[in-house]
């Protein structure tokens, strides 16, 4: 009876307020508002810190869910009690595991099973290596920690979670990374994020086993768990898929998704937690798989993205984080052998993972640097190492010190990735300056060719861009070449790893459902206009944040030795003839572009250019006017102008200002202008 008595009692969900005299903290809602509003910023608050070293998000949402613990907040009594008390633990795991649950839905979401077949070898040798290495360090490892810290746990599955723990690669993580790094649409960050993508279906599959292996039963239940699980994973293969496929085919292209497929596909992930939850092989598994037999095409899986992430990633998933975090004691940590375990196992963790992958890259003929750039890339955790010593720690195959002593190993080696990889892997740059080119200089040019780097932000400016190229490529015997640049936003959302199926789909395991089909849209209209006119184009993606998105069109420029950089006014035209500004991020990416250019910039204003790009030049019909008061810009204005009047459907008008006579000193700065006008006929050049 008296340990009865000292068990607190459930919380009640809502208070009558604290003008009745009720503490609102000794009730379950305003208690859970109140974790969530800190624990948001809080772990916003240290990504922003974390922003100017280049650190992903996770890293902060970590750091932020250890500082609220036992580890440093946490160890005042008074705040441990009064904003995460152990009876509202149960509310805290809850929440946090259903954010987890959709967020691997997520995951699943994205990731093209499929896609994988198309892994080149050398990506599948380096993912392998990857994976053997530091398995077999993190058994050799366990052995020591069996023998000091971990003792009477069962060895089989400590053995298999320690294996995982140093062996994953977080694939979400790391795109990140190469994205802040500008390495995403690289050949070795598409070696990495392919590798990446093989580790992390392997570690799952691993995981599985660890789970199975670890219940309390005998062989033979381990046994039973894993053969229904894979009696799960073929029914949802034969039996789901259609059903949701049948979803997808009903929700097509430019109609709304009806808001019953939505919810009856959230209440599948849900059902589906339940049952792998019951087979013993945890709720995750469930949604993940849910996930992954979503059909890709059209806008469905898109649109379950959009409703589920905001919520998910912004206010659900950072309560697993602290959740992790206030299990996760660092003063558990004690005396030279637990420090020096410390130290043993992220050794073994960078030696397994970098050692392993540099090897292997340099066995198929990757060069020195790009070898040791991928190995640290590699080495990359996040998430799913925090799930996968979280389940370890909840089936009591990891202690709280064992488990302090890897989450600060995964913490340390996601850190020093980026510095790392920013100190070894600097992309050389051409040895001789880089003369600056203008369209006038292009002109002068041997064979006449004019390259355009000519980018956008989103596909109604595509065909104001194919009309004004179209109008630029002159005669038949000067070339034009048109590097079209997508110009993409790297957001904070979870799903900025589908960027990268944006950037180079062929052999990437990776999809975003409807935002594939905008994507073929450009993709075939930029192949269209090729195959009808005499115009080159080549398309490229940028994959920045918009405060240094301005550096890849500078380079892209630099390395293509564009002539004219044509970028998108910040200001779109509305249907009413208005112009709306597409926020003042976008403004100043134009004001950078144009003072770091090295060749000639112009900012694009559509008033209605656009409309059905004409590739004919029997069908083309434009008067271009050009104002010319002197100087190097209406120079360089006047050249274009000039390639412009070469072609036959194109009517230039020069108007050229300038004083009627010599002004007096008393007139220069009043005196009368007199405009002089000239017109090139369509075809007879200016």
């Amino acid at each position: 009876m008296a340990a009865a008595a000292m068990c607190p009692g459930p919380m009640k969900a809502t208070s009558q307020g604290a003008f009745q005299g009720e503490n609102p903290l000794d009730y379950a809602l305003p208690l859970a508002i109140l974790q969530i509003c800190l624990v948001v910023v809080v772990t916003r608050g240290l990504a922003y810190l974390l922003r100017p070293l280049r650190q992903p998000r996770v890293i902060a949402e970590i750091i932020g869910g250890i500082l609220l613990g036992p580890s440093a907040l946490g160890r005042s009594h008074r705040f441990l009690h009064a904003v995460f008390p152990a009876q509202s633990m149960t509310v805290l795991d809850t929440l946090a595991n259903i954010g987890l649950l959709f967020f691997l839905f997520l995951v699943g979401l994205e990731l093209d099973i499929s896609a994988i077949r198309r892994t080149g070898k050398k990506a599948l040798a380096i993912a392998l290596a990857g994976i053997s290495a530091p398995f077999a360090l993190g058994i050799g490892t366990s052995f020591a920690f069996r023998a000091t810290i971990v003792k009477g746990t069962p060895q089989g599955p400590f053995l298999v979670f320690m294996g995982v723990a140093l062996s994953i690669t977080a694939f979400p993580v790391l795109a990140r990374i190469l994205a802040e790094l500008k390495l995403l649409t690289t050949d070795l960050g598409r070696m990495a994020m392919s590798a990446a993508a093989v580790n992390d279906v392997a570690a799952w599959i691993l995981l599985a086993l660890a789970i199975a292996l670890s219940g309390s039963g005998s062989p033979i239940v381990s046994l039973w768990v894993l053969l229904t699980a894979a009696g799960f994973v073929v029914a949802v293969s034969l039996f789901l898929r259609p059903v949701l496929a049948w979803m997808a085919r009903r929700s097509p292209e430019g109609e709304p998704v009806k808001e019953v497929y939505i919810c009856a596909t959230l209440a599948i992930v849900l059902a589906a937690g339940f049952v792998t939850d019951t087979i013993g092989i945890h709720a995750l598994f469930g949604a993940f798989m849910v996930g992954i037999v979503v059909p890709k095409d059209g806008p469905f899986a898109g649109v379950l993205i959009e409703k589920v992430e905001d919520l998910i990633s912004g206010l659900l998933l950072p309560l697993y984080f602290v959740s992790s975090g206030l299990k996760t004691d660092v003063a558990t940590i004690k005396g030279a052998k637990s420090w020096g375990l410390l130290v043993l196992v992220i050794a073994n963790a960078c030696l397994g993972k970098i050692g392993g992958t540099v090897i292997t890259s340099l066995l198929v003929k990757i060069p020195v640097r790009e070898a040791v750039t991928l190995g640290f890339l590699m080495n990359t955790k996040g998430l799913v190492e925090l799930i996968v010593l979280n389940i370890g720690r909840d089936r009591k195959v990891l202690n709280d010190e064992a488990f302090a002593i890897l989450v600060l190993m995964a913490l340390f080696t996601t850190f020093i990735t980026t510095p790392i990889v920013m100190a070894i892997y600097k992309p050389a740059r051409r040895a001789v300056p880089y003369k600056r080119r203008t369209v006038e200089c292009a002109a002068g040019d041997a064979d006449g060719e004019l390259r355009v780097l000519a980018c956008f932000h989103t596909n109604r400016h595509i065909p104001t861009l194919l009309n004004l190229v179209e109008a630029s490529r002159g005669t038949a015997r000067r070339r034009l070449t048109m590097y079209a640049m997508h110009l993409v936003e790297l957001s904070e959302r979870s799903s900025a790893i589908s960027l990268v199926q944006r950037a180079r789909r062929d052999g990437m395991p990776f999809f975003s459902g409807g935002k594939e089909q905008r994507a073929e849209q450009v993709v075939v209209a930029f192949e269209a206009f090729q195959q009808l006119s005499s115009v080159r184009v080549r398309a490229m993606t940028a994959i920045s944040d918009l405060d240094t998105i301005h550096r890849d069109v500078i380079d892209s420029a630099a390395d293509k030795r564009a002539a004219i950089v044509v970028m998108p006014y910040h200001r779109a035209l509305g249907h009413d003839g208005s112009f709306a500004s597409l926020g003042s991020a976008y403004h100043a990416v134009n004001k950078r572009v144009l003072r770091e250019a090295p060749c000639s910039v112009a900012i694009l204003v559509d008033r209605g250019l656009g409309g059905h790009a004409q590739v004919s030049a029997k069908n083309v019909s434009f008067s271009v006017a050009v104002l010319f008061f002197g100087g190097p810009d209406d120079r360089e204005a006047l050249a274009y102008a000039t390639r412009m009047a070469e072609h036959p459907g194109v009517a230039v008008t020069l108007a050229r200002l300038q004083p009627s006579r010599p002004p007096l000193l008393d007139e220069a700065e009043s005196g009368p202008t007199r405009p002089r006008w000239r017109r090139s006929r369509p075809g007879s050049g200016p």
